[in-house]
């Protein structure tokens, strides 16, 4: 099996578009601790996503255009060998983002850009031969600004005007055209949160199975909340953004010579999530966005050995829909990802790069916009180095 132990890093470090539900887009790689002596690894992907939805009827039907704009991330992460129990391990990253701007249609000028950074700090203790245990502490900083058309106020005061809401209507009505657009930017917020695992490795058959937990924290923002035709609604605005908890399992095992089978199963509470500023809800009694239900996220994958120096994956990533009222900042439910890739060692340098076509489950909004037909495709490299 010494020809399988070293595909481990290159499967398990490869930075691909498939995330963890949510806004989530990447996290700490803590397979780096496991790896020999002092190494260090940049990573670097690009996300091309094509979301878009067809309006019914009654919004004057056609096309919202594309709602999801690319972007990219880039992380470090340091792994440095204390002594033959003890090993620290640093990692930087961008967590979470979001990143959607309605160009057509009723939604068009609906847009929304969440902005985050993480720094964590792992100490690994290695107990016995086969059993380890880490744990650390991470800081995450993040930011957010959100901008909703008149429009979209306006039909929603006049569904609530048509629910029985004298004001609202009244509010919906009088108002002069275009000054019920809301906007709200925030500060940064910084939090910390706690990082849990243990691991379990058989090191002749590249068995390792480790479970991590990562504890919840909620953002505290400061912001600035406008409605031009509702200056009680203007001004500066506290509020929290609870961010989830998550329990990941990761596995891998040798099946044969130079052939590796890996993969992972991963829940984060996404239901406790969602932007409520006080402002907009004293407007619209109702959040502006949010997820109703938890995530969890199943992947498998198999790596092959070439020779000493290349090696090739391929794997699947899966997460179930939920049938649920789809957010318009996040109109898919659950995703099918397919990504391959490979990894090239030169003298103490691993270049690994994959590629990763992701297939966006249908969703519908609870203004009867169908979300279909919509994908995404990732391309990611890292480079790694071992001292």
């Amino acid at each position: 099996m010494k020809n399988t132990l070293k595909l481990t890093a290159a499967l398990m470090l490869t930075t691909t578009a498939a995330t963890a539900g949510g806004i989530e887009r990447g996290g700490n790689g803590y397979s780096v601790l496991f790896e020999e002596g002092t190494y260090v690894a940049l990573s670097f992907s690009s996300v091309k996503p094509d979301v878009s939805g067809d309006y019914p009827a009654a919004l004057g039907g056609g096309s919202t255009g594309n709602m999801s704009e690319d972007y990219s991330t880039a992380s470090v992460a340091l792994k440095y060998e204390l002594n033959d129990q003890f090993d620290v391990g640093l990692f930087l990253n961008q967590p979470y983002g979001a990143n959607a701007d309605y160009p057509d249609g009723v939604y068009a000028g609906l847009s929304a850009d969440w902005e985050s950074s993480q720094i964590a700090l792992v100490l690994k203790y290695q107990a016995t031969p086969n059993i380890s245990v880490f744990g650390g502490i991470r800081s995450v900083e993040s930011e957010a600004d959100i901008a909703i058309p008149d429009a979209l106020i306006r039909k929603g005061l006049s569904d609530a005007g048509a629910a029985g809401n004298a004001t609202a209507a009244a509010l919906a009505g009088g108002a002069p055209a275009g000054t019920l657009g809301y906007t709200a930017e925030t500060d940064a917020s910084r939090e910390t949160s706690y990082i849990l695992g243990a691991a379990y490795e058989r090191p002749e058959i590249a068995l390792r199975v480790a479970l991590t937990y990562e504890t919840g924290y909620k953002h505290k923002f400061a912001g600035t909340e406008s409605v031009l035709a509702v200056p009680s609604v203007s001004g500066t605005s506290d509020f929290e953004i609870e961010m989830p908890q998550s329990v990941t399992l990761d596995f891998q095992t040798g099946v044969a010579a130079d052939t590796l089978v890996f993969g992972s199963i991963r829940w984060a509470e996404w239901s406790v999530w969602e932007v409520r500023p006080n402002g907009y809800e004293a407007l619209t009694n109702d959040r502006v966005t949010g997820i109703d239900d938890d995530v969890t996220t199943f992947r498998l994958g198999v790596g092959r050995q070439i020779n000493e120096d290349l090696s090739v994956f391929a794997r699947v990533t899966y997460e179930d829909g939920n049938g649920s009222v789809a957010s318009r900042l996040s109109p898919t439910d659950g995703s099918t990802a397919f990504g391959i890739g490979g990894s090239y060692t030169y003298n103490n340098v691993k270049f690994t790069g994959g590629l990763e076509y992701i297939k966006l489950g249908e969703a519908t909004d609870d203004s009867g916009v169908e979300f279909a037909d919509n994908d995404a495709i990732g391309l990611g490299l890292t480079v790694g180095y071992q001292f």
